[in-house]
């Protein structure tokens, strides 16, 4: 008999049955910790659900594979290396952490220099990087940098020239601040608009265009020999990869525009997550609870995709960075020791912002044929100051749809019937600040770890993105090995 076999025995009830059968399934199903509410009352979770999923926590060795994570060992291991961005936020292995403030120390000291001058005026941030060097600190400066921000911010990820021209357009070069962040130092994309930002200063006549970058990367030998002073390069550890990088150097924008109070409060208030996932018991744990909610679905109803959805416009790039973090870490093939899995991974991570997709795809959620598992992610105290009730029809609005995606209403006109019981869970933050941001993230971080271990794969690689790029690669070279669709697709574009 298989690990899994328990869960795809499990029954499919009735969301509304559940709670008719069980008075306490609301205290249950719903986590409070740092400021967020987690409700998974109306998943199809029950207490024979996470029983089972326990059972295969067990066998899976989850706790033993959570302990080896926070201890800095080699749990990535087709890289053969630790993960440490726990330790970025000052849980976990002691060397780790002792490495990473050092080097928030010298992130700090330099933000200090910074706005004493040290590099001539600055009051344009133009950051340059791709997938998580670009969506995390986007996501971050978006989120808390509307009303306070010191700088004005632009973070520039598409090799499009359109995106680096709309910036060029409203800032001035004399002024602007050119980072370029890449782990390697060697992304294409991020080295590529890189070099068209010097260019664009160098033709306004910045007389120094590289005393005027600073370089975020684990490859600090690789910036110096590109042209960046050893002094305004941070490092970070090479155990911090991509998507979970935004709480080391990678996350500069939002320490030098947010200030460094508030990324302090980000790094304790994902610290604060640590420990809950690290100490809490599994049946309690909010990351862990997602987590057997997440499998359930994909593993014995075959949901392909999941869908989050924020209910309020200051996480409007949530979702995005919700597709990188999640299908980049669990979208694999095989387990940890090279074999096929055999089982769905990841979803399809989808979704959108507020009463906009109620208008757009919200229709399929209710009476289309695909299974949808859907998040709703919402705030309490609101992100505007107007008069008319806007929060209050937005909050709503979220706590109607899911209501209504469970319970379903019936009629005698088939294309006016809704067919019901269909799943959402509920992240309720008390307010939007960094403390409440980096909890919610560092919970789906852990969620998605969870999910890795118990299908036995490596959350932390990402060998899916280099083949598309290596042959571009080749293709920009003049060689490659193409089909001959491809072969005409690059001759009518004159690329030959």
């Amino acid at each position: 008999m298989s690990d899994w076999s328990a869960i795809e025995a499990l029954p499919s009830p009735k969301l509304v049955e559940l709670f008719e059968q069980d008075p306490d399934r609301l205290a249950r199903f719903c986590v409070d910790l740092s400021g967020l509410h987690f409700d998974f009352s109306k998943t199809h979770l029950t207490a024979d659900a996470v029983a089972a999923f326990l059972a295969l926590a067990d066998a899976r060795g989850l706790a033993a594979r959570r302990d080896a994570l926070f201890a800095g060992e080699h749990v990535n291991v087709t890289e053969d290396r630790p993960v440490t961005h726990t330790e970025e936020r000052g849980e976990g292995n002691a060397e780790d952490i002792a490495v990473a403030r050092r080097f928030h120390e010298r992130e700090r000291a330099l933000i200090d220099a910074i706005e004493a001058g040290a590099l001539g005026p600055v009051r344009h941030i133009l950051h340059v990087g791709i997938g998580g060097s670009a969506l995390g600190p986007n996501l971050l400066v978006d989120a808390l940098g509307r009303d306070d921000r010191r700088y004005d911010v632009a973070i520039v990820s598409n090799i499009d020239g359109v995106a680096l021209e709309d910036v060029f357009a409203r800032f001035d070069p004399a002024a602007t601040l050119l980072v370029v962040a890449s782990k390697t130092f060697t992304t294409t994309e991020t080295m590529t608009n890189a070099a068209s930002v010097l260019a664009w200063m160098t033709e306004h006549g910045v007389d120094d265009p590289y005393g005027r970058v600073i370089a975020l990367t684990a490859a600090m030998d690789k910036a110096i020999e590109w042209g960046v002073d050893e002094t305004r390069v941070l490092p970070f550890a090479e155990g911090v990869g991509g998507r979970y990088s935004l709480w080391s150097s990678i996350g500069f924008p939002a320490a030098i525009g947010l200030g460094w109070d508030r990324f302090e409060e980000l790094l304790e208030g994902a610290a604060e997550m640590d420990r809950h996932f690290r100490l809490t018991p599994l049946d309690r744990n909010a990351p862990v609870l997602a987590a057997f909610a997440d499998l359930y679905y994909t593993q014995v109803r075959k949901a392909e995709t999941r869908a989050p959805f924020a209910y309020d416009e200051r996480l409007r790039l949530l979702p995005p960075y919700l597709q990188q973090l999640e299908m980049e870490s669990n979208g694999k093939g095989v387990t940890l020791d090279g074999r096929p899995v055999g089982r769905p991974t990841a979803a399809i991570a989808w979704g959108g912002v507020g009463t906009d997709a109620q208008h757009a795809v919200f229709q399929l959620l209710h009476q289309g044929t695909h299974l949808v598992p859907v998040e709703f992610i919402a705030v309490i105290e609101a992100g505007d100051t107007l008069a008319e009730d806007h929060h209050r029809q937005l909050l709503l609005n979220a706590f109607a749809q899911g209501a209504a995606l469970m319970k379903g209403k019936q009629a005698d006109d088939p294309a006016r019937s809704y067919e019901g019981n269909r799943p959402s869970s509920t992240i309720l933050l008390d307010r939007l600040d960094a403390r409440t941001l980096g909890a919610l993230i560092a919970f789906y971080e852990h969620r998605v770890f969870v999910n890795g271990t118990l299908l036995q794969i490596n959350s932390f690689d990402q060998f899916g993105v280099e083949l598309g790029k290596e042959m571009a690669k080749a293709a920009a070279k003049g060689g490659g090995d193409f089909d001959p669709s491809t072969t005409d697709l690059i001759r009518r574009a004159g690329l030959n």
